[in-house]
């Protein structure tokens, strides 16, 4: 029996072939997952991972598809796309615990705050992605990390599913080292009170800022590959790729972008392929000019040839 004849025999949530990425993706290009599932709840994930181990299909995971470059010639075996399971919240006098599905967006953090006047993750505020990406990728701004609100992980694996307390795992700088073939269910955070009316009201002024500074310099207009790169110590990646003369510089559909040099822009009609050539361009004359080594934010996934 082939494995999609025996994942259907129990699997619950929603299974297509050939399922189209480019349109899943923020910089909307690529290609077609092999097999497409959406899982009915973590029960029904831990079935297909199950099902995956045993056939030995790899399994990839998309999160909210901003820093992901899919392959024009698709992605094999199948990809998860989790849904936005609805989490759990428990305000006290000193914070709120707040539990959030994976497959909910980066927004909702923020939301919390907003909605039960709490502070700490003022960083992700315009982050895109979904909350396991987020947690994953370790995501933030040079204000904080996703680390710093975290209290627990739940993490799915092909055995079942289990609570990790933030310290069992390692963290680093766009990271988060997870166990070999899981995935992020769901994320505990902690947000806490102000301490005042003045701390309360300097978290929404610097939410607004964060927002209005990205809509100020980031081409939020056009499908777009997120940040590129990572900023190496002490420097801003955006700064070398300008410095060695490469904003503007297109390649097939694709684009440096104009106002924001660590960016790539998808002009239209753009291929994965000139997404990536783009990457690599920017890296080699960043590496030959400034000796640095740029660290891809971006994720490419599928068949690269």
């Amino acid at each position: 029996m082939s494995f999609l004849a025996e994942l259907q025999r129990h699997f619950r949530g929603e299974l297509r072939e050939n399922e189209p990425l480019a349109p899943r993706t923020s910089v909307k290009a690529g290609g077609a997952a092999d097999l497409f599932a959406r899982p009915a709840d973590a029960g029904d994930l831990r079935v297909l991972l199950a099902a995956a181990a045993d056939a030995e299909v790899p399994v990839t995971v998309l999160g909210g598809g901003a820093n992901t470059l899919v392959s024009d010639e698709g992605v094999a075996g199948v990809v998860v796309k989790l849904p936005a399971w609805s989490g759990e919240a428990q305000v006290d006098e000193a914070g709120g615990t707040f539990v959030f599905g994976s497959g909910e967006p980066i927004t909702k953090i923020p939301g919390a705050m907003k909605k039960h006047g709490l502070v700490g993750a003022e960083f992700l505020a315009g982050i895109p992605g979904t909350i396991g990406g987020a947690c994953a990728m370790n995501a933030g701004t040079k204000n904080g990390e996703t680390v710093r609100v975290v209290q627990a992980v739940e993490i799915a694996s092909p055995e079942g599913a289990r609570w990790w307390a933030r310290d069992e795992l390692v963290w680093r700088y766009r990271s988060c080292e997870l166990p070999a073939g899981a995935v992020v269910t769901r994320l505990e955070v902690r947000l806490r009170r102000p301490a005042g009316e003045a701390e309360l009201a300097a978290s929404r002024e610097a939410m607004e800022a964060d927002l209005a500074y990205r809509k100020r310099t980031q081409p939020l207009h056009l499908p777009n590959s997120g940040s590129v790169f990572q900023n190496p110590p002490g420097d801003f990646a955006g700064r070398l790729i300008e410095a060695c003369g490469l904003k503007g510089l297109r390649q097939g559909g694709a684009q440096i972008a104009e106002g924001h040099a660590n960016w790539i822009v998808n002009l239209g009609g753009a291929r994965a392929a000139d997404v990536s050539f783009l990457i690599e361009k920017a890296r080699a004359e960043v590496r030959e000019r400034f000796g640095v080594e740029l660290t891809p934010e971006v994720k490419r996934i599928g068949r690269w040839s």
